[in-house]
């Protein structure tokens, strides 16, 4: 049963919590595993070098996606305090300005995308023998991206709206589409990357076609012509926060820039397929954490902006418990099962026996990232934009692209591996000091701690 928006701030806290977690866990899970699959396919029908191609585009047709994600979040936070303060009108008018911000930009990269194709490529890491089967992906993805864009912004209304297992929903969708057309496509038309990237592109236009039909008939946000102006103080309150999103993808975009260069430079075309299929299982096998952290923002958002403070911090305590212990789990699983997990993917021998260790080195850290994870939303919910952002970039801004840049030119390949617990080791550091202040000052209602 959904959520009501009125709910967020009255129902138990944990039950609410696996409510909203639970619908946006599956899927997180479901996009993940047609992500997986969507890399297993190409990687087994098509080669190795297909997963390197894919590896060097998705960061392009993701950072001019993530706009709409931007939007989503920053906008959802807006709009999660405003229904919390009983503010309906605000809520609506932020609605609707998200839809033509997200359009309109997204349109504009995509414009920019398409005359700048071959520069855009070469920066990402298509190099050598990349580059072919990336410009066969590259276009139609680009295409599509709008899309995608206007899917990201609403699936995070949806959630903000209570409406979790709507948006779950909304992401089961596209996998499942992508995964049956992938089979069409690649294995029976042979349409080999660009069959794969049809499918892709097909599957995002029938997510928005779900997302279009829940606000239409579903929502609660039921909006009319005078919502459609833009409103500059609106703009701008979205704007400061989406930059928190928005920069974190960025960030990631110019860290996939910096390690497809490096990766290539160290370790040659294999360990750029190598590390496509570690950045696969990191989205995949965190599914639970990021789920537990988009269902944390709705009602963290909502409570703050009724200023029931107690019920804030009772949710990112609770949330921080559940993810450690979540991620514990996966980090033990990942330890045991890394070499049979990566067999999975491809059939070349180089990448079977390297990846294994690369993928244990990389998820070292990740029982402590729940409170990076947690504390970084925390701040985004509550409308501290400086703080979010601050806390979003930390991890790969601050200190995963300085380590991939200095480590390697004295361990090698080693030193991009061992990159990544470092970071998560810094930035949580740094996240749990901002948040444990924050709990002891600002929500104050109550005096137990909860680092």
């Amino acid at each position: 049963m959904a959520v009501s928006a009125d709910e967020l701030g009255t129902q138990d806290i944990k039950k609410l919590l696996i409510k909203q977690a639970v619908p946006s866990s599956i899927g997180i899970l479901f996009m993940s595993v047609n992500i997986l699959i969507d890399t297993i396919f190409v990687g087994q029908w098509i080669g190795s070098l297909a997963i390197a191609a894919v590896t060097v585009v998705l960061p392009i047709t993701f950072l001019i996606s993530s706009l709409g994600m931007a939007i989503g979040v920053g906008g959802g936070s807006v709009l999660s305090r405003a229904l919390g303060a009983n503010h309906k009108e605000k809520a609506l008018h932020t609605f609707a300005n998200q839809i033509m911000m997200t359009f309109l930009l997204s349109s504009i990269f995509v414009v920019f995308g398409l005359f700048f194709s071959n520069e855009m490529l070469l920066l990402f890491g298509a190099k050598g023998s990349i580059m072919k089967p990336a410009r066969e992906f590259f276009f139609p993805i680009i295409i599509s991206v709008p899309f995608l864009a206007l899917c990201m912004m609403g699936n995070n209304i949806i959630r903000a709206e209570g409406k979790a297992k709507f948006a779950m929903v909304a992401m089961i969708i596209p996998a499942f589409v992508n995964i049956v057309l992938d089979i069409v496509f690649i294995k029976f038309m042979n349409l080999g990357m660009f069959g794969s990237a049809m499918a892709t592109a097909i599957s995002y236009f029938m997510c928005f076609a779900f997302v279009l039909w829940f606000f239409i008939f579903k929502s609660e946000l039921k909006l009319r012509a005078r919502h459609f102006k833009f409103k500059i103080p609106i703009i701008k309150e979205i704007t400061e926060l989406s930059i928190v999103t928005f920069s974190r993808q960025g960030v990631v975009s110019i860290l996939a820039i910096i390690l497809n260069h490096t990766l290539y430079t160290y370790g040659g075309e294999h360990s750029v397929a190598i590390y496509g299929i570690i950045s696969r299982m990191l989205m995949f096998a965190l599914f639970p954490i990021l789920g537990i952290t988009q269902g944390f923002l709705p009602i963290a958002g909502f409570n703050y902006g009724a200023q029931n403070y107690e019920r804030v911090k009772e949710s990112v305590q609770l949330s921080i418990k559940y993810a450690a212990f979540l991620a514990t789990v996966i980090f033990v699983v990942i330890l045991i099962f890394a070499k049979p997990i990566v067999s999975v993917f491809t059939t070349d021998p180089k990448v079977i026996a390297e990846t294994p260790e690369a993928l244990r080195w990389v998820f070292a850290a990740s029982p402590i990232i729940a409170v990076q994870l947690i504390g970084a939303a925390y701040f985004q919910a509550a409308g501290k934009a400086k703080k979010a952002l601050l806390l979003t970039l930390s991890k790969q801004g601050f200190f995963l692209i300085p380590l991939v840049l200095i480590l390697p030119n004295f361990l090698g390949i080693f030193g991009v591996w061992i990159a990544f617990p470092i970071a998560d080791i810094l930035s949580t550091l740094l996240t749990g000091y901002f948040l444990k202040k924050e709990i002891n000052t600002k929500l104050i209602q109550t005096n137990d701690g909860i680092l």
